[in-house]
């Protein structure tokens, strides 16, 4: 199958099974933010110094394939979604990036005033990642707000994946 379909030629994209909307549908800037996300943690993961960092991000990079997963597919389509054995987001993956976040605060400690990104190239990547998982929590709120969203744990996890990635720089910084 060929990458260039043209089926999205008259401003429309496919959704999980066949769904056809408009490219300006709030869940498809919702799905294009968090693409976006795991492209700038891509990036954070190629520029991070650190193997553990590395295998971090990977690991959070999974998780957005998941979520990503998720939001792709109306709400009318999600249980044909879980009956064809596609993932959500769990407690657990959640919990995961809440305890990464805790362990960075622990190791830290206390932080005053504003931090500038650019402190070291790693570090600008985190920060960069950071204002892109921001943008996509926005456009998430947005479908829950509209009632859209099933799984409120998306917005919880972009939430506290954005602080983490804020620690994760000032870590960075310090190395």
């Amino acid at each position: 199958m060929s990458i260039v379909t043209r089926t999205g030629d008259a401003g429309t994209t496919g959704l999980m099974f066949n769904r056809r909307v408009p490219k300006h549908h709030p869940r498809v800037e919702a799905c294009g933010a968090v693409d976006e996300l795991n492209a700038a943690l891509g990036l954070a993961r190629v520029a991070a110094r650190s193997k553990t960092l590395r295998g971090r991000l990977v690991t959070i990079q999974r998780n957005l394939i998941v979520l990503m997963g998720e939001l792709a597919c109306t709400l009318a389509d999600l249980p044909r979604y879980k009956r064809a054995g596609y993932g959500s987001l769990t407690p657990a993956m959640v919990a995961e990036v809440d305890a990464l976040a805790a362990d960075l605060e622990a190791r830290l400690g206390a932080f005053r005033g504003w931090a500038i990104p650019g402190e070291t190239p790693d570090a600008a990547a985190l920060d960069f990642a950071r204002t892109v998982c921001r943008r996509a929590e926005r456009r998430v709120c947005a479908l829950h707000a509209a009632g859209q969203l099933r799984n409120p744990r998306i917005v919880v996890y972009l939430n506290r994946l954005a602080d983490a990635l804020w620690l994760l720089a000032r870590q960075s910084e310090r190395n």
